[in-house]
């Protein structure tokens, strides 16, 4: 891998700026990206150069905007692009379009990201790698008392998550 001499952050506020602050200690060329709603946040100009994105489009979708950010990133001729976390953070597509913009993500490969996004998936990959991990159930069914059982076989406390999201 080449070496980073420019990043763009896909993300806005105190994440983007933390980004920058390390990459600029670095003495790596930091990108901003902005909704026009955030023309005036600070994010923006922490940055070295700074990119509307999303043009017309509200805030949350034009940072979720894969192909134009990618845009603004090979207009910007940027090495890498870090998601910062949250929005594209964890999406492979977004990973997958740097990696087919000739441009580094800083991040997991788009095949972790989906192994690792469904807990159960992970849970199992944990165990075929021969992690320690809690006892668990596979989905729970529909029935109460079959749950009120399962229940009893792991033991108390429960700890019940979703099997998908952050």
């Amino acid at each position: 891998m080449k070496p980073i001499k420019s990043i763009l952050v896909a993300n806005r506020g105190e994440i983007a700026i933390r980004v920058f602050r390390a990459a600029s200690e670095l003495g790596i060329r930091t990108v901003a990206i902005y909704a026009n709603e955030d023309r005036f946040a600070l994010h923006r100009f922490k940055a070295d150069e700074s990119y509307l994105v999303g043009t017309g489009q509200k805030p949350i979708a034009a940072y979720l905007d894969i192909p134009d950010i990618v845009r603004v990133a090979k207009d910007a001729g940027v090495d890498a692009i870090h998601p910062g976390y949250g929005f594209l953070s964890e999406n492979p597509e977004f990973a997958e379009a740097c990696a087919a913009a000739g441009i580094a993500f800083i991040g997991p490969q788009p095949q972790v990201m989906r192994d690792l996004g469904n807990k159960v998936a992970a849970r199992n990959l944990a165990v075929a790698a021969g992690v320690p991990v809690v006892p668990a159930t596979g989905a729970l069914p529909q029935d109460l008392d079959e749950i009120k059982r399962l229940a009893r076989e792991v033991g108390y406390p429960l700890m019940l998550k979703a099997s998908w999201g952050g």
